[in-house]
């Protein structure tokens, strides 16, 4: 059989592949490489890394990319580096199939742009509202914790997931009835079960307004609501088997007892009081 010259691209891509992989980054460098897997041990994510490596400016640049490359590796499997990173995933999803998720929250909703006369209890109609959570072995019910800033009236609903417009519709279906006066604005956190904020303002005609990333305490009344709620309401409990009566009983002891903060009237004297006021 007569020898054959010439260009095969076949075998050129297989040479090239296998002296790619003798040649990576951080398979030239031990130093390198072990300062990385150390970091990757520590807890450090390879975006982290990388800019901290350009933050020093070390003499060797490298991005993320070619870290999450090296730790699905052989060699990085080889030590399982995959248990370190942030999902700490055995395989790398590809790359069309991660989640990239844009703006939820308009920055103009920020907390921050929330009138003082919110802040400072001073018009009725200013709610707050939060999901009360339960055991993750019960599922993704869970149940929604409405409070108005003012009064402290309160108000809980269950739902059986956390899908945003589900959420939402409640929040329409308990404040629909009521006059405008008594709804005038709500501030969430930014959980992904509030993201169908568009629908709400549309469908009862409030302002939303959101707490900073990681500050629940910026709606302090519901957290303090929820936690009073625990007393009836305990992690322990399936949510499933809370019934709507159940929730209306808690919701008549929580409005019917008195308050230090109102001059020991009841939210519900209160709530009763400013709709009144307001409709004069």
């Amino acid at each position: 059989m007569p020898d054959l010259t010439g260009y095969f691209c076949v075998a050129a891509n297989s040479r090239a592949k296998e002296r790619r992989s003798r040649c990576r980054k951080l398979v030239r460098p031990p130093k390198l490489r072990a300062s990385i897997t150390e970091r990757i041990k520590h807890g450090w994510s390879p975006e982290q890394i990388a800019g901290r490596l350009a933050y020093e400016c070390s003499s060797v640049r490298i991005c993320y990319e070619t870290i999450y490359s090296f730790a699905y590796s052989a060699d990085g499997q080889e030590i399982k580096l995959w248990r370190y990173l942030p999902e700490s995933r055995a395989r790398r999803r590809p790359r069309h199939l991660r989640r990239r998720h844009g703006r939820r929250f308009s920055p103009e909703l920020s907390i921050l742009h929330r009138p003082d006369i919110v802040r400072d209890r001073k018009q009725l109609g200013h709610w707050e509202c939060d999901l009360i959570q339960f055991r993750k072995k019960f599922g993704k019910a869970n149940v929604t914790s409405l409070v108005e800033r003012v009064s402290r009236f309160t108000v809980f609903l269950r739902n059986n997931d956390r899908q945003s417009r589900a959420i939402m519709d409640g929040l329409i279906d308990v404040l629909g009835p009521l006059p405008h006066s008594a709804r005038r604005s709500i501030t969430f956190d930014r959980d992904t079960e509030f993201t169908d904020w568009p629908y709400l303002q549309a469908g009862l005609g409030v302002q939303t307004w959101f707490c900073d990333p990681q500050a629940p305490w910026q709606k302090g009344t519901v957290e303090n609501t929820n936690r009073r709620a625990r007393k009836w309401l305990p992690r322990d409990t399936d949510p499933l088997s809370i019934e709507h009566r159940d929730l209306h009983q808690i919701c008549a002891h929580l409005n019917s007892t008195p308050r230090k903060c109102l001059g020991f009237r009841t939210p519900a004297e209160v709530f009763r009081q400013k709709i009144l006021s307001a409709n004069r």
